[in-house]
């Protein structure tokens, strides 16, 4: 397949890639487009047809659902049941990074939902990826724009690496704003808002708008090969390199002492904060940002994973994230991420 890379970067004056865009998705092709979170692999999701190639496109498992965005949090209205609790929610963060589950109408095929009779709706806010989705005037099944189980792409050269060849159409919009998936809800018919997926809307956001929020346990476990997947990244392997990675967990001075004494002895890269730096090897050194900041953690996790895999080191370490507020699914990432393989430093 002959693959078309557009960059847009003025949404006024470039109306015509945009229109081009739009057409590839509403004539069944598919074309990825950038969000605030990560490049999505957008296809028809009104069509069986399209679903099937975007799980050909990224060699996903089928039963792994697929989210579907829309321009306006109202035009839920066509393809889910909607209640008082998600217009409660789409009021407060969207357009923005949060996705909600709910029934879904016929329109939207089972082979979307990966089976499920519940559909994954998001609003992004991402400007380049709103005026597509309402040019197409068609709702966007768009999951992560890489191959399964590698990490999730957060610019168009990550997109490139991976679907080039795969697709008819890659939309560079810059790099992505967040850096890590949208948080994904499910809300029950007792009122209870589930947290399936941790994102940058955090638990304590969702607190104070909803009275009920849970937390799934599979956001730390895994699920069993029974077991159906209710969101996306519950259940397989996820935002991997290929390269084992282990994450650390101990006091700052241990963990540092650990690092130096392991670049001695393999060929190790290393996922920092900026103030250790100075204190290790150059080599295979990927700062991930001061320690304290966890917003800069998360926008450049995925590519950190991609350059030191890149690299092609013996092993990946990195810092046990926090498990506080945005350091939640900072968490639920790098634990997939590892294989939940953490060393106790």
């Amino acid at each position: 397949m002959n693959t078309e890379v557009i960059k847009i970067t003025d949404i006024n004056n470039q109306k015509s890639e945009i229109l081009k865009a739009a057409s590839i998705l509403t004539n069944g092709g598919l074309a990825v487009i950038p969000t605030e979170t990560v490049y999505g692999l957008g296809g028809d999701a009104c069509s069986k047809e399209s679903a099937k190639k975007i799980y050909a496109a990224k060699g996903r498992p089928s039963d792994n659902p697929l989210i579907i965005h829309i321009f306006s949090p109202d035009d839920a209205e066509k393809y889910a049941y909607t209640n008082e609790i998600y217009y409660r929610l789409a009021k407060a963060f969207m357009p923005g990074p949060l996705t909600v589950i709910l029934k879904k109408k016929d329109i939207i095929p089972y082979e979307v939902t990966g089976g499920l009779d519940t559909v994954a709706i998001r609003c992004p806010s991402h400007p380049v990826a709103r005026e597509i989705i309402k040019a197409a005037g068609i709702p966007i099944a768009a999951p992560s724009a890489n191959l399964s189980g590698s990490p999730s792409p957060t610019c168009a050269e990550h997109v490139i690496n991976d679907l080039y060849g795969r697709v008819d159409m890659i939309v560079d919009g810059g790099e992505c704003e967040i850096g890590l998936e949208s948080t994904i809800v499910m809300v029950n018919e007792d009122g209870v808002v589930t947290m399936l997926r941790p994102g940058a809307v955090t638990y304590d956001a969702l607190c104070c708008v909803c009275e009920r929020v849970v937390l799934s346990p599979s956001m730390e476990g895994t699920l069993s090969e029974n077991e159906h997947p209710l969101s996306p990244g519950m259940k397989y392997r996820h935002y991997a390199p290929d390269c084992r990675v282990v994450l650390l967990d101990g006091d700052d001075k241990d963990v540092l002492d650990f690092l130096i004494s392991e670049q001695k002895k393999c060929r190790c890269a290393i996922l920092c904060y900026n103030e250790e730096t100075e204190l290790l090897d150059a080599s295979l050194l990927f700062p991930v940002g001061d320690k304290t900041d966890v917003a800069e953690h998360a926008r450049r996790l995925f590519s950190s994973l991609r350059r030191a895999d890149a690299e092609k080191p013996d092993i990946i370490y990195a810092h046990l994230p926090d498990r506080s507020g945005l350091g939640l699914a900072l968490y639920n990432r790098m634990i997939r991420a590892a294989s939940h393989e953490v060393k106790k430093i």
